[in-house]
């Protein structure tokens, strides 16, 4: 494999779905999984294609329990086009399928740098010999509304003709994961087609209950002028444009279908189906089209740049790739959020989970613009936020576990246990933590960018009322002297409630209790550093007394921890469960990534164990550095040296089954800086859980987004120890020895393109020639100033 290209060889069925998500193009606005055109979804093959933000809410009754719940859609399968060829004066063979016909040849590759997939086959038909086909499509980079398909046929030893049906097909369905095949599936509604002579098909429908207008309009055609038979055979919610085209030996037919697709959310549009059909009548050519959209990705790759030698960077620029296809500078222009899967697939159906923790850190030194409407998603669902707290009879903003489109709650009620077969109460959305996650990126973007007017305005708001949140939620408990946050989830997800208890929720969750502080801490900071006018209209605004800060103060330092044998609990009461044998659970299983489905399926529940699902307390070392987490300690009136944190992170290690992908991720940053001899180990799941499907089929229902691009800010952020505050870039370089080398650059304060490089014990810092002021580069043990047009080279401590 070279260094920009994926290629998987042969065809194997059983890995259909995974080459799908990993080859899914998209553009930011739509993507296309990398299914085979010709075949429908079905059990081997799923064709999905999911425009960002649109949303669409079923009701369904599940083991007589009436659910609701709101699903990315699955819109029109553009892909389709099937092909079958004859002998002159023959019957018509079978439609092809590389499931039904002898194979001689068949590879995919999937070239990073132009943003195409290439499918290249050669087969043997009974009667007309063998045929070679190749087709390459794109997701256009350049126009976010164009997709197109280029197939190319070959005969290469009997002359005859190939009929094609090209087809927009509305007979599709959310049938992407297994699990959920008992609910209500069916989006589409009003589905609609026709024509427009030559050749042109077009299709429009709406989403049942959203309401959302989708149109999709194909072109196809036949280039270099070959003599085609031409038609459009009537059918049920679909578009077909059938052509029947003259084959002989040696000459290549390329036929070129290209896409236009449109929905009500788009901006700048009259109607859907009008801006669909118009879009793609005026589309350049293929070749055009290939042109513009690498040109539009070789922009996009400049300003990610990223340098890592060997398999580790081949690994680290195939997921950057896919976080460029789901979050492009298209993204900017959209109101949607970071989906937890991408827009590669259905699992956790679509939803906006905490992973922009794991994503904005990235996108903040390279796309800003991306990251602050992504933030905006947050901003606009301000309002429903505050209702969902003083629903609960609280103050300020509790954001929702799961969102979709307008910002309530939509984790589901019920979940399933594939293992088990049984349906099972979902407690998730007490994880409450996501509002921290969101605050904390309101002020990670600020820092990294210097947007004081966002921070001074739709971020203050934000993190103010999360604050609120907090300082309400928390009660003061005379016994302890401190104040505690009780009935809880924290990022472990396995442990939702104590044994037995007749309520869900736990007591005290450090994870929770410490980044609750941390987001009193920095609303107070900033309303203390905020203009007077600007505060007196904050105030104002969210209807806040200043009366009301002495308390935030006072949470902010005496939210309790709890602590036993040494080392920090991940929950009140936590020394009280029971140990699990994981070396018999190892034994028995394949695989306990997801012990809680196996404990349950035993007649047992994880809740009675100390096992964790990925990091939980550990996280605080994934988003502070050591220095800020022992201040942080500090302000609560706890001491945390060096010691007790290690001590933390072997407790933790020795009970977490990874059942997440961001498990590794987070280890692999915390164990970095806590213990290098094995952060490699846990970096090396990090990369390979998704391109090896590590968790074992849960990749082919959309990529891991989150781990994917934490991986990149592992690089950017953990191994230089990365940090934007005080106006300056802070670097506390870790020695791991299998990412040595590395380099990348960074869009900071103005600059475009700043460079860091490692290699030989030196850490370079390169800031390209511009009228912005100079750089201040911070270290543990010196500070420097770079100006634009100068690189600076700083010697590193061996050890």
């Amino acid at each position: 494999m070279q260094e920009w290209t994926w290629e998987y060889e042969g065809y194997d069925p059983a890995a259909e779905r995974l080459r799908e998500s990993l080859c899914t193009l998209g553009n930011g606005c739509f993507a296309t999984r990398g299914a085979v055109p010709e075949r429908r979804a079905g059990l081997v093959h799923y064709p999905g294609t999911y425009a960002a933000g649109c949303y669409n809410r079923l009701e369904s009754t599940v083991a007589e329990r009436r659910v609701v719940n709101e699903d990315l859609v699955n819109l029109p399968n553009w892909l389709l086009l099937r092909f079958r060829v004859r002998r002159s004066g023959r019957a018509w063979g079978s439609w092809f399928s590389p499931d039904t016909h002898a194979l001689l040849e068949y590879r995919h590759v999937l070239d990073l740098r132009r943003a195409t997939l290439t499918r290249t086959l050669r087969f043997r038909d009974d009667d007309a010999g063998v045929l070679g086909v190749e087709q390459t499509r794109l997701v256009h980079m350049g126009d976010p509304h164009l997709a197109a398909l280029r197939t190319v046929f070959t005969a290469e030893d009997r002359a005859g003709e190939i009929e094609i049906e090209s087809c927009l097909d509305g007979e599709v369905i959310n049938g992407n994961v297994h699990r959920y095949r008992a609910l209500n599936r069916s989006h589409l509604t009003r589905v609609r087609a026709g024509t427009r002579e030559p050749d042109t098909v077009w299709l429009s429908c709406r989403t049942s209950t959203s309401d959302i207008g989708v149109a999709m309009a194909a072109r196809t055609i036949v280039a270099e002028g070959a003599a085609v038979s031409s038609g459009f055979p009537p059918a049920r919610r679909r578009a077909v444009h059938r052509l029947v085209i003259p084959i002989a030996p040696g000459r290549p037919v390329v036929v070129e279908k290209t896409m236009a697709l449109h929905t009500s959310r788009d901006t700048a549009i009259s109607d859907p189906l009008g801006a669909a059909a118009d879009r793609v009548s005026t589309a350049a050519g293929f070749p055009d089209l290939l042109d513009s959209h690498a040109e539009a990705w070789e922009r996009l790759w400049r300003r990610a740049r990223l340098r890592v030698p060997g398999g580790a960077g081949r690994v680290l620029r195939f997921h950057l790739f896919h976080v460029l296809q789901t979050l492009s500078p298209h993204t900017g222009d959209l109101d949607v959020g970071v989906p937890a899967r991408g827009l590669h697939g259905e699992a956790y159906r679509g939803h906006v989970f905490w992973d922009e923790l794991f994503v904005l850190p990235y996108l903040n030194l390279h796309l800003p613009e991306v990251s602050r409407a992504l933030l905006d998603y947050r901003y606009r669902r301000l309002p429903r936020a505050c209702r969902a707290a003083a629903a609960t009879g609280r103050a300020g903003a509790m954001y929702p576990w799961q969102s979709g489109s307008d910002g309530r709650e939509e984790t589901q009620e019920w979940h399933l246990n594939p293992r088990s077969g049984r349906w099972l109460p979902d407690h998730s959305r007490l994880q409450h933590h996501v509002g921290s996650a969101i605050a904390y990126n309101v002020w990670q973007y600020c820092e990294a960018t210097g947007d004081t007017e966002y921070l001074h305005t739709k971020g203050a708001e934000m993190l103010v009322q999360i604050a609120r949140h907090w300082a309400d939620l928390a009660a003061f408990d005379p016994a302890t002297g401190r104040y505690r946050i009780r009935g809880v989830v924290g990022p472990d997800e396995y442990h939702d409630s104590y044994p037995g208890a007749d309520r869900p929720g736990l007591d005290d969750n450090t994870y929770t209790n410490v980044t609750a502080a941390w987001v009193l801490t920095r609303a107070l900071h900033l309303l203390r550093h905020l203009p007077a006018w600007r505060r007196r209209e904050l105030l104002e605004r969210v209807r806040l007394d200043a009366s009301d800060l002495p308390r935030w103060e006072e949470v902010s330092r005496r939210l309790r921890v709890p602590f036993h044998q040494g080392v920090i609990s991940q929950f009140d009461g936590y020394d009280d469960l029971t140990e699990l044998d994981w070396d018999a659970y190892r034994a028995r299983y394949d695989s306990i990534r997801r012990l809680d489905r196996i404990l349950e399926a035993e007649g047992d529940t994880v809740n009675r164990y100390k096992a964790s699902k990925q990091a939980d307390v550990l996280m605080l070392g994934y988003l502070f550095s050591p220095a800020e987490l022992g201040r942080l300690f500090r302000r609560l009136g706890y001491d945390l040296d060096d010691e007790m944190w290690r001590g933390t992170v072997d407790y933790y290690l020795r009970r977490t089954s990874h059942g997440s992908t961001l498990s590794g991720l987070v280890h692999g940053l915390v164990l970095a800086r806590a213990r290098r001899a094995e952060a490699w180990q846990y970096v090396q799941e990090a990369l390979e859980a998704d391109i090896a499907d590590i968790q074992g089929g849960t990749t082919g229902e959309g990529i891991h987004l989150g781990a994917m691009a934490g991986t990149l800010d592992l690089v950017q952020r953990g191994l230089t120890g990365l940090e934007t505050r005080e106006d300056a870039l802070w670097l506390d370089p870790v020695p791991l020895p299998a990412l040595s080398e590395y380099g990348f650059s960074l869009r900071y304060r103005g600059h475009w393109g700043v460079g860091v490089r490692r290699r030989s014990g030196q850490l370079e810092i390169r800031v390209p020639d511009s009228e912005e002021s100079p750089i201040r580069v911070v270290l543990a043990d010196r500070a420097v100033t770079v100006a634009p047009g100068e690189t600076c080279t700083l010697i590193l401590p061996t050890s």
